[in-house]
């Protein structure tokens, strides 16, 4: 199943955010719209707490993974998020048809695939192998292979559709090595082998990309190149077979006399497969920003204290970083903010973010996310509410927007006005910059476009700001070439 709103993230506790998250505050239940594939389990939310109905199937499934010694390493870890069967007589609920109530633990900021960079996914693929190898061992199994039931706590993966894992019956094949290869292995291969984004692929079609699809992708070449033979030709031809008639393939293939061993030599071997994976050799244009940007050591030192002094002067709940790049000021933010959303256009500098914080720390605050703000994630799916936008998975108390204004104006041609009463209806706090005309970044922009960005002043943008908060602090940077604001959003 597709469990990717499972685990809303926890409202903030503030005027203006009521309903973010889906978090119901009277008390009453609040169903998951996108939590319908599995019809054993249905997810609602009360007083900011997230609850699973189970089925008897269910149930029983749940009571055998939690004597199962795999289960308990992976929660301790923090890679099973943390579930508990309830009473659902202590917690007033009324379970009607079904037959137990589980609580998993929050996640932070839900976010989908097609956000992620390719070492994101490839980390997201090698935990669902992993908890395939645990679960083997334990005779159990998961039934689906959905990297939307991988989220995140800061740059730490974390397996959230525990009702997943089934008992696995003797001679039944893994039903889901296709969706695996559909949602986790091509769109890695698309990155490696081809040189091609994988994120408009998953973005365009929830269910990931066809065998078929992939198969018309490769050239010959590539037909020698790991894995394509066998994951790609054979999977396609496989699926061809079976196509439109009433074949029972899935019949066939216990039949074929399918083992454990088996299956476990199938995810050895795509381990090793997914492991030696590397996105093709690519260099966008701000991957190295933190060596190429127009400030000098002193003026970006008071950037960066000005930012400090802001962020300091209230903890925070969530922070989003628009335009974060490689995260130099999303590390700021997160000294004091339980947790941040780092966004960026440029999937390569948000890879060297995901991996410089896997690198050190290991941060739980910080979850480096590929979004254009200009084209951001829509609400998509059935009812338009299976998969949701930025601001309706949890809505930021302060968001920094440094060095974005230009883009947003020149670059994505966004109405200056426009842009400003969109942050003003998140009800958030900003920390903005405004970038001058006569700084060089903008000249650059402007230098092989007609000029037709008459709000794009400097007096323009303090006056738009004013109508919508309350300037609460600024300062002039590179001489005056550009000019910083912390700002709060006005009562509504």
């Amino acid at each position: 199943m597709n469990e990717a709103h499972t685990l809303k993230p926890e409202a903030p506790k503030r005027a203006g955010a009521g309903g973010l998250g889906g978090v119901s505050s009277d008390g009453a239940s609040e169903p998951e719209v996108g939590s319908y594939r599995d019809r054993n389990g249905a997810v609602f939310y009360r007083d900011g707490r997230v609850f699973r109905y189970v089925s008897e199937r269910a149930l029983k499934n749940w009571q055998h993974l939690w004597e199962a010694p795999f289960f308990e390493r992976f929660r301790s870890e923090g890679r099973i998020v943390e579930t508990s069967l309830v009473d659902p007589r202590n917690e007033n609920i009324d379970l009607g048809t079904w037959a137990g109530v589980l609580e998993h633990a929050r996640i932070p900021y839900i976010s989908y695939p097609y956000e992620w960079t390719f070492g994101m996914l490839k980390d997201a693929t090698l935990l669902h192998l992993d908890l395939m190898r645990g679960a083997l061992r334990a005779d159990m199994i998961l039934k689906d292979s959905s990297p939307y039931n991988v989220q995140w706590n800061g740059v730490h993966p974390v397996f959230i559709d525990v009702p997943s894992f089934e008992p696995l019956e003797k001679g039944a094949p893994w039903v889901g090595y296709r969706q695996f290869c559909e949602l986790f292995l091509y769109p890695l291969m698309l990155a490696a082998y081809k040189g091609v984004d994988f994120r408009p692929w998953l973005r365009g079609r929830i269910d990931g990309i066809p065998a078929e699809e992939m198969h018309a992708l490769m050239s010959a070449r590539d037909l020698m190149r790991p894995g394509v033979l066998l994951h790609v030709a054979a999977q396609n031809a496989l699926q061809k077979r079976y196509a439109g008639g009433r074949q029972d393939m899935r019949g066939a293939l216990a039949e074929a006399g399918f083992s454990k061993a088996l299956i476990e030599r199938n995810v050895e071997k795509l381990t090793a497969l997914v492991s030696k994976l590397e996105p093709a050799r690519t260099k966008t244009e701000w991957s190295e920003y933190d060596r190429t940007h127009s400030y000098e050591d002193a003026e970006l030192k008071r950037k960066a204290d000005f930012v400090r002094q802001a962020a300091a002067s209230r903890r925070w709940r969530l922070a989003w970083d628009l335009g974060c790049n490689t995260g130099t000021f999303s590390r700021i933010a997160a000294e004091f903010t339980d947790h941040v959303v780092a966004m960026d256009g440029d999937w390569m500098a948000i890879e060297h973010l995901y991996r410089r914080e896997k690198a050190g720390a290991a941060s739980k605050s910080i979850l480096p996310l590929v979004v254009n703000l200009a084209d951001a994630s829509p609400n998509q799916g059935w009812r338009g509410a299976e998969r949701k936008g930025i601001a309706e998975r949890g809505r930021p108390e302060l968001t920094l927007c440094l060095a974005l204004i230009h883009h947003i104006v020149i670059t994505a041609n966004i109405p200056l006005a426009d842009f400003i009463e969109w942050l003003a209806g998140l009800g958030t706090a900003v920390v903005i910059e405004f970038v001058g005309r006569d700084d060089e970044m903008v000249q650059t922009l402007l230098a092989n476009r007609e000029d037709q960005y008459s709000d794009y002043h400097p007096e323009i943008f303090r006056a738009l700001l004013e109508a919508h908060f309350d300037i609460r602090a600024e300062e002039a940077l590179k001489g005056g070439k550009r000019h910083i604001y912390f700002a709060e959003a006005k009562a509504r």
